[in-house]
């Protein structure tokens, strides 16, 4: 009895797998499992991008800039074909005094309208611009805008512009000169910005910035372009009557 029981252990010690051999098959499934598992997932990652990619929506990384076309790139004026096409303005302001003028410069010392210095004559059709100082000042007149060239507070002449839009952000910044200021300056401004953020009535209301632009162009055009607080605009005048 003893030896068939001995007999019956040997055979089922032989005939089972060993431990290890058991563990090491259970491993192997479970691994296969897991890369199985992460290839399915793979799979799915790339399903989810290629129907967005499908579904025409564009993904860009947050260190790209995504904002629109500057709109130079986009402009096609012709403005040989816009000088030809803009009249002569015909109204004038009366006693030729800017009506704007005093709530432009109700809060400043000096004007916030660029200067623009004329050594020769100028045209625009038959109105001749004679040498001189002049401050640009746009306005606007029944939908449309134009320039206004003033001179000693009087308003000398009336230019159409063919085209308004806004300043590009960040132009008055790289294009402005810096002014410096010495010492006592620097403790002029901060004293006054002091008393303007404690005190609302003394607060100073920024003036707008300007700058202009000057073009020599073909046939004797000249384009010009006056940057006035948000927006610029555009005029354009001959060296030499046409």
């Amino acid at each position: 009895m003893k030896k068939f029981i001995l007999i019956i252990f040997l055979i089922t010690c032989f005939a089972l797998p060993s431990h290890s051999a058991f563990w090491n098959k259970n491993k192997n499934q479970t691994t296969a499992a897991q890369s199985q598992t992460q290839q399915t997932n793979s799979f799915q990652s790339q399903n989810t991008n290629t129907s967005q990619s499908d579904s025409g929506e564009t993904t860009y990384p947050q260190d790209v800039n995504s904002s629109d076309i500057d709109e130079d790139e986009l402009d096609f004026t012709d403005i040989q074909d816009a000088y030809r096409k803009m009249p002569i303005p015909q109204f004038r302001y009366m006693h030729d005094i800017d009506p704007g003028e005093y709530q432009d410069t109700i809060y400043t010392t000096w004007s916030p309208y660029p200067l623009f210095r004329l050594t020769a004559p100028l045209f625009f059709k038959s109105v001749a611009i004679q040498p001189g100082y002049y401050l640009l000042t746009p306005r606007e007149h029944e939908g449309k805008w134009y320039i206004l060239f003033k001179e000693a507070g009087r308003i000398k002449y009336i230019v159409p512009c063919y085209k308004r839009d806004r300043v590009p952000m960040g132009f008055y910044e790289n294009n402005l000169p810096k002014v410096k200021l010495t010492t006592p300056q620097k403790i002029r401004e901060a004293t006054l910005k002091f008393i303007g953020k404690h005190k609302k009535s003394a607060k100073r209301k920024p003036i707008p910035d300007t700058f202009l632009e000057a073009d020599d162009l073909d046939n004797n055009f000249i384009s010009l372009i006056v940057y006035w607080g948000n927006y610029r605009y555009y005029f354009v005048l001959r060296s030499i009557q046409l």
